[in-house]
């Protein structure tokens, strides 16, 4: 039981059957200001329930926008209790929390198909020195786990990444292919400044996002206000048009990948468990009998990373499918690795015909409720 609630703690968020009923969420990320509420305004076409728009931070809480039969606010510890929503783990980040998560709640067209998370705008300058009251970057973290898009917020005034978004980016770490950047209020600026911030901003995201791949920016002004042409001209409209077009095709698109992405979500969940057994059996094998277990799982943890490289050697398994190593150890001393269970082949090797067999089975009968 410790080892395995050791593997929810380390890598995995334990399911409900709520989490597989969810719609589709989409969160947005981004400094204050960048125009995030007024994005999802201008999808639906309308405001809601606890939507606040300004120059100044204006949303200063995490705010899940989804489907209900009337517009209503609902305070984040009511929410978080509610056993048809999928917001239960989310009591583990305390009432600090809590206090600033809010459900809203309208009937629309829109929100039958997927979910909006928006989020407060993160720190910068000065203002970083405050200390949130909860951990931000873990939250941050939680949601980008059960989201399945993630758009990156920036203007042409903001394209610095403070300290505090290098962490909230960081924990975005494993959710590259749900990540894509929105260049917002392009229209401020004319045609050779919106150039150099395009530039800019690739080599911002270039430092901080660990991927080879160029993550898709979209660039515009996605408000309910016409676009500037002052600026760019006729044609200036046209690509800011063409822009809009291909983001909504990415969220339309949303809803049919959904199905799929949870079924790799569980495979990856399978193989992971997978990994966390035979890190956790080799580890136990290593500890001594009697005499000095404390100094011996110091060791182990202080050389983890030699531990995995065995792990990984012995079994021949994926590099890139192993845990945060820092993650592991912070976890793994607050238990004792001797009292941890041995490995069952049998168990694994259910695992490796459920992937093996069961999950193409299910695949060939999979019928997607979007398409």
């Amino acid at each position: 039981m410790a080892s395995y609630r050791l593997m929810i703690l380390f890598i995995l968020l334990l399911k409900m059957a709520s989490d597989f009923d969810a719609k589709p969420m989409v969160m947005l990320l981004g400094q204050y200001s960048t125009g995030k509420t007024t994005f999802i305004k201008h999808l639906l076409g309308t405001s809601y329930p606890g939507s606040h728009v300004g120059p100044e931070p204006t949303t200063d809480r995490f705010i899940v926008v989804m489907s209900g039969p009337d517009g209503r606010s609902i305070p984040g510890n009511t929410i978080a209790v509610q056993a048809d929503k999928p917001f239960g783990a989310l009591t583990r980040f305390g009432s600090a929390f809590l206090s600033k998560f809010e459900c809203s709640q309208m009937p629309h067209p829109l929100l039958e198909h997927f979910t909006f998370v928006d989020t407060p705008g993160v720190l910068a300058g000065e203002k970083q020195r405050t200390q949130r009251s909860y951990d931000f970057t873990g939250v941050t973290s939680w949601f980008a786990a059960k989201c399945d898009l993630i758009l990156l917020f920036f203007d042409p005034y903001k394209l610095d990444i403070s300290d505090e978004f290098k962490r909230v980016i960081g924990s975005l770490r494993g959710h590259d292919d749900k990540i894509r950047v929105v260049l917002n209020k392009a229209d401020q600026v004319d045609t050779q400044h919106l150039m150099r911030v395009y530039g800019a901003l690739m080599w911002s995201l270039g430092k901080v996002l660990s991927t080879p791949e160029v993550t898709r920016v979209y660039i515009g002004s996605f408000n309910d206000k016409p676009i500037n042409e002052a600026a760019f001209g006729s044609m200036g409209k046209e690509l800011f048009e063409k822009e809009q077009e291909d983001l909504l095709v990415d969220l339309k698109d949303i809803p049919r990948k959904a199905c799929d992405r949870r079924i790799n979500e569980f495979v990856k969940r399978a193989r992971a468990a997978k990994i966390h057994a035979y890190i956790i059996s080799h580890l136990k094998k290593e500890m001594p009998a009697m005499m000095g277990k404390a100094k011996a799982q110091q060791r182990l943890i202080d050389n983890l990373e030699e531990e995995f490289a065995k792990v990984q050697k012995d079994y021949h398994l994926p590099v890139g499918d192993f845990p945060d190593i820092q993650h592991y150890k912070e976890v793994l001393s607050g238990y004792q690795i001797d009292r941890f269970e041995k490995l069952k082949p049998k168990m694994i090797q259910a695992v490796d015909d459920m992937l093996g067999y069961d999950i193409p089975d299910l695949l060939k009968k999979f019928q997607n409720p979007y398409d």
